[in-house]
């Protein structure tokens, strides 16, 4: 019973310090959250309107540029695949993963070749672990993602949509990322960056909402020129943005799960430990009561 009971103990100990572990993730994906969220709403507008100038100046250009213009024939299309650097976030590395895997099987089933081009070490790990190739990766600021590295992202994706295709080069461009919905919300998204898809007077504007007028200084395909990379990477920064304020939202809400849990565990264990030391107490008591009957019974024969 004695060993029971420093079992118990041990393993409240243990579970103790793991719980100290959890609470102090989730306390600091709670506070990096709120700056996240901020990034987010701040990037949104920009790169929403960015959108539709871009799709404005392509609808007033007669220029046939290359990242506007579908080609008649797709063979290689490249997925961009958000991840995140770290896990203990619970199903949100998992939840991309089988997104990108849908996608690639789709675009497959059309005959198309996949170019994988991947953010984060989860997706690295996971493409590593099944022997795939891969065009490029990037790592070491999910959580915490730069307009810079955005922009290194961007330039490597731009200049393969601009190669032909014996030269590596690729059709599509298409990003799977996870989208912020709430603190409790985040919806796996799939995007095609690359041609861009003209939307402006196709989507209808929000309430209270008026459509800009645009003037293109020197012409609508100089501007297109100088918009295009921007745009590219002001998508995918933003989304890159949405995948880290989703990831960080995962992970807290995972670590107050495991700080519930241990909890849990540590009641449980405690009312075990109780039980034993009690029958410890219980026993011995016995032991003592028998041990002075016996001794009475002897004295009494004596």
């Amino acid at each position: 019973m004695a060993g029971q009971l420093r079992a118990y103990r041990r393993q409240i100990r243990s579970v103790q310090a793991t719980k100290k572990i959890t609470r102090a993730m989730e306390l600091i994906a709670a506070s990096r959250i709120i700056k996240a969220q901020a990034n987010v709403r701040a990037s949104t507008p920009y790169a929403r309107a960015l959108t539709r100038a871009v799709s404005a100046a392509a609808s007033n250009s007669s220029l046939d540029h290359p990242l506007i213009t579908e080609k008649t024939e797709v063979k290689r299309a490249a997925v961009l695949l958000c991840s995140s650097d770290r896990g203990l976030a619970g199903a949100y590395s998992s939840s991309v993963l089988r997104e990108g895997e849908r996608l690639t099987a789709a675009l497959r089933a059309e005959g198309k070749e996949i170019a994988p081009y991947l953010v984060g070490r989860k997706a690295a790990a996971f493409y590593n672990f099944r022997r795939r190739a891969v065009v490029d990766q990037w790592a070491g600021f999910t959580d915490s993602p730069s307009y810079e590295d955005a922009k290194t992202i961007g330039d490597r994706l731009v200049a393969d949509f601009g190669k032909e295709f014996a030269d590596g080069g690729v059709d599509e461009i298409h990003v799977v990322y996870t989208h912020f919905v709430s603190m409790v919300t985040q919806e796996p998204r799939v995007i095609r960056l690359l041609p861009l898809e003209v939307v402006e007077g196709v989507e209808a504007p929000s309430d209270g909402e008026l459509q800009p007028l645009y003037e293109f200084e020197p012409s609508a395909d100089a501007v297109l020129d100088a918009l295009l990379p921007q745009y590219v990477n002001s998508r995918i920064y933003n989304c890159l943005l949405q995948a880290a304020a989703s990831e960080l939202a995962a992970r807290q809400r995972a670590m107050k799960s495991a700080t519930d849990n241990a909890d849990e565990l540590i009641k449980k264990l405690t009312r075990l430990a109780n039980n034993a030391r009690q029958a410890d107490i219980t026993q011995e008591i016995s032991e003592i009561v028998g041990g002075a009957d016996a001794l009475a019974s002897s004295g009494s024969r004596a």
